[in-house]
């Protein structure tokens, strides 16, 4: 009788172990959003934001979190208001965290101080028309920089207000432009820019200052600001900033190094070089300032390289981890090294970097996963870590081991059925190893046959990381129905600085060949694949490819395309970008290219036979909506079967979440009408 007993036992702990279900939207919508975490300048604590997701926006909040970082105890939330917290640091000395946010009487984020020696609610200390962004504290701990968005003559607060009510009278709503560019992402641009403001922590009431109103920089219409970071004396702000912002229809920006003292004084360049800088911060001992950047020339991707000056001279320029050829995520500074985190073909790991001798060791991470967000104090680093099963989570990088923190989504994503991403080589028809990532679905079974999805990336310039996707996410895509190839084709990032350059002047039908070798290459290897049935899809770059199989093959059962270009001589000249596009196929839409000619989806629409859906946001201004529209109208004329779905108040992404969902589910009733 007992063996009897034990043997129901353990087949009804095996039918309870099979019947995990998979991953839905509600599921993966649900999720805590974990941010980027902030070690205490002792080691002992790390801080980070939480967003407790929903469907109503309304019911969404985001708070900070304390956490002992070696791991001793749990989390526990320390603020709590409907204005969620972002751009969180700690004070290098006191007990105190600073971050923004747009509380209770707030039109705008405002800067709020919290003394965690004190208890109690976080303070305001500013009260300035334009907000704060990305503030920054001196290593003294006296000072605190930060951004505001102002007119451009706009020095003092009581002016922007004047300027702003003045602009509300103004009953003509036309808009006036001069130079490009006119629009970005999903907004149309106004004639405010950036400028830094400074204020003295030390004094009773201080008032921010803003320290550009001698700067001449200012003046010029292609203006714009990049990072910024005080100098070691906290006497002056080393910024980057371009005055070329306004001709991106016809080159490359580039950005210079230079310094302003936060008294306020004329800008002093810094940098005689013709590279373009983007990202600065100081070595601990004041001796280098360190930047990184890249020549700009004819090629459609460039790594940053890390470079080391000597301050305050900036003699001695001396690239940093030169043999890297691998994209910098992040990176932050400690005692006499950089650790950074990199994108290593379909992972994000650390490395550590000398200042002094400028060779770099791997740290940790490298095997699966993405290694993001560092912050070090010591020898402890704490860092987001997720992967294609599960978002970002807080751990801490002790002593050789892992420890973790958040821990947030453990309990949700356990009660699920998720597959184990496996990747595999393919060498292509022209000699590449191209990686690919295979995802069975949910309830896998052996002994059946699977519809294959190819799912294609964006960018180009990015990669199918082991990372949480929510916006395409393969686990609720393909849930227990489909098979989903992800192929990093040329052009993607992560592989050597060639490998991404090499997608230039032949945008789709390299790529588009080595998606379709990866393919064929996963069903040779897994026999669990139907070959009859495929279906392919993807997204801005993605959709761009989608629309190229269209156009030359009639390999799918059905196709997908969410913001993708079918025509590319419109799109270069609608797109909020368009200097890229020109490089890409090498000269403008009337110079007649092999590139334009022979790789334009809609030069080949006499070949287009495979149903289509197709779906874009109406506020994309990347991928504007008029290559959707015309993609319909070619669909509809030839009377190819199709559907279009617009996304009115959407971006180049769908994020309102019953949009996402009514998005998912659209894909899914598509996939499942022609992959029966």
């Amino acid at each position: 009788m007992k063996k009897i007993l034990l043997f129901v036992l353990l087949v009804l702990g095996q039918a309870t172990f099979a019947q995990k279900p998979a991953m839905t939207h509600e599921s993966m919508w649900l999720l805590k959003k974990i941010g980027v975490p902030a070690l205490s300048p002792s080691g002992k604590w790390v801080i980070y934001s939480r967003t407790e997701t929903s469907y109503n926006p309304d019911e969404q909040s985001t708070d900070l979190w304390l956490a002992p970082a070696d791991g001793s105890g749990e989390p526990r939330k320390i603020t709590n208001s409907k204005g969620g917290e972002d751009n969180y640091f700690w004070h290098p000395s006191a007990n105190q965290i600073f971050f923004t946010a747009k509380r209770e009487g707030d039109d705008v984020a405002q800067l709020y101080q919290l003394n965690l020696d004190h208890g109690g609610e976080a303070q305001r200390i500013t009260n300035i028309s334009t907000g704060v962004l990305s503030p920054k504290i001196s290593s003294d701990g006296s000072k605190i920089a930060f951004t505001s968005r102002v007119f451009a003559t706009a020095f003092t607060d009581s002016i922007s207000k004047k300027l702003a009510e003045e602009k509300k009278k103004i009953k003509t709503k036309a808009r006036v432009y001069t130079s490009f560019p006119i629009r970005f992402w999903d907004s149309w641009l106004d004639e405010k820019q950036s400028h830094i403001y400074v204020m003295d922590l030390n004094a009773l009431k201080s008032t921010p200052q803003n320290i550009f109103a001698q700067v001449s920089l200012v003046k010029s219409q292609g203006f714009q600001l990049g990072s910024f970071t005080f100098s070691p004396d906290a006497s002056q702000i080393i910024f980057t900033a371009t005055t070329e912002y306004n001709t991106g229809a016809y080159q490359s920006a580039t950005s210079h190094l230079y310094s302003v003292s936060i008294a306020g004084s004329a800008e002093k360049l810094l940098s005689s070089d013709a590279s373009d800088y983007s990202q600065v911060q100081f070595s601990e001992d004041g001796k280098y300032l360190l930047a990184t950047g890249h020549l700009n020339g004819n090629k459609i991707y460039y790594l940053d390289h890390l470079y080391r000056f000597s301050w305050p001279s900036m003699d001695g320029r001396t690239e940093l981890a030169a043999g890297l050829d691998r994209p910098v995520n992040d990176w932050e500074v400690s005692g006499n090294s950089i650790f950074a985190s990199i994108e290593d073909q379909g992972v994000d790991r650390a490395i550590q970097i000398s200042i002094e001798k400028g060779g770099y060791a791997y740290v940790f991470g490298g095997d699966a996963g993405s290694i993001t967000g560092l912050s070090v104090s010591g020898n402890s680093i704490a860092y987001n870590n997720q992967n294609m099963a599960a978002p970002a989570e807080v751990f801490v990088w002790d002593a050789g081991k892992s420890i973790a923190i958040s821990k947030a989504n453990d309990a949700a994503l356990a009660r699920l059925d998720l597959p184990k991403s496996e990747v595999f080589w393919t060498k292509s028809s022209r000699g590449k190893m191209i990686r690919s990532v295979i995802l069975r679905p949910a309830g896998f079974d052996p002994s059946k046959k699977y519809p294959l999805f190819v799912l294609m990336h964006g960018g180009p310039a990015i990669s199918f990381k082991d990372a949480f996707n929510f916006r395409w996410n393969p686990y609720v895509l393909g849930s227990s129905n489909y098979a989903i190839v992800m192929t990093d084709y040329t052009g993607s990032v992560g592989y050597g600085e060639k490998f991404t350059q090499d997608i230039q002047l032949d945008p789709f039908k390299g790529p588009g060949n080595e998606i379709l070798e990866a393919a064929a290459d996963a069903i040779k290897r897994y026999p669990f694949i139907d070959a009859s049935r495929q279906a392919a899809g993807g997204a801005s770059y993605g959709g761009h490819l989608a629309n190229w199989m269209q156009a030359t093959t009639s390999h799918f059962k059905c196709l997908v395309a969410h913001a993708g270009l079918v025509n590319s001589e419109a799109q270069w000249g609608t797109s909020d970008v368009i200097w890229g596009r020109e490089l890409m196929n090498g000269g403008a839409p009337w110079v007649p290219t092999k590139t334009w000619k022979e790789q334009n989806p809609m030069r080949f629409a006499a070949n287009f036979k495979t149903p289509m859906l197709m779906t874009v946001g109406e506020n994309d201004f990347r991928v504007p909506i008029n290559n959707t529209l015309e993609n319909w109208s070619i669909h509809q004329r030839l009377q190819v079967p199709s559907k279009l779905i617009v996304f009115p108040g959407e971006n180049h992404w769908i994020l309102n979440p019953d949009n996402s969902k009514f998005h998912y589910q659209e894909v899914r009733n598509w996939l499942g009408m022609y992959l029966k």
